[in-house]
């Protein structure tokens, strides 16, 4: 079934989404779960490109109580949130996995980096071109379009392909 230029798989009733179901919206986020009335209702999960995950209970398509659970696992905690703040700068991954050995750097959650395509920059969940200010995921399927804020943003803090990265070397 098609619906608002996505696709859905699940029950219906009187022609709208209805029971158990999965509905794939044109960005490519699914959900999974149950539906009433055409709307997410009881439990269920959206599953974003990006392999990030929100579980939760809805009612009448708005989420009463949920969890997201980023793509390498790291759940978010809306309060004592320790990940990447101003006193712990650490990837998620050196947290579960340790830092490593000084003089060798980890640039990014992912070791090693994903390979930035030329002129892009890694925003963190994908690639954007300046030029066509498209952002799309690490398996360059289209994700959005940035606008005038997220492209300063971006220009200013991200990742470039042309960064060149010198590591310390000591003397012998």
């Amino acid at each position: 079934m098609e619906a608002a230029g996505g696709r859905y798989s699940g029950g219906t009733v009187r022609g709208r989404m209805e029971g158990q179901g999965s509905y794939t919206l044109p960005t490519g986020t699914e959900y999974r779960g149950a539906l009433r009335d055409g709307m997410f209702e009881g439990e269920g999960e959206l599953i974003f490109p990006n392999g990030g995950r929100y579980r939760a209970v809805w009612h009448r398509g708005v989420p009463v109580q949920g969890k997201y659970t980023f793509a390498d696992g790291l759940q978010y905690k809306d309060k004592k949130w320790h990940y990447c703040d101003g006193y712990d700068r650490r990837f998620y991954t050196e947290i579960c996995s340790g830092l490593k050995p000084p003089g060798t750097s980890q640039l990014t959650n992912l070791d090693p980096p994903q390979k930035i395509p030329e002129g892009c920059y890694d925003c963190g969940d994908g690639f954007y071109n300046p030029e066509t200010r498209v952002i799309v995921d690490y398996k360059l399927r289209f994700l959005r379009n940035a606008d005038d804020d997220e492209h300063e943003w971006i220009i200013r803090t991200c990742r470039k392909a042309w960064d060149e990265t010198i590591e310390h070397k000591p003397k012998p």
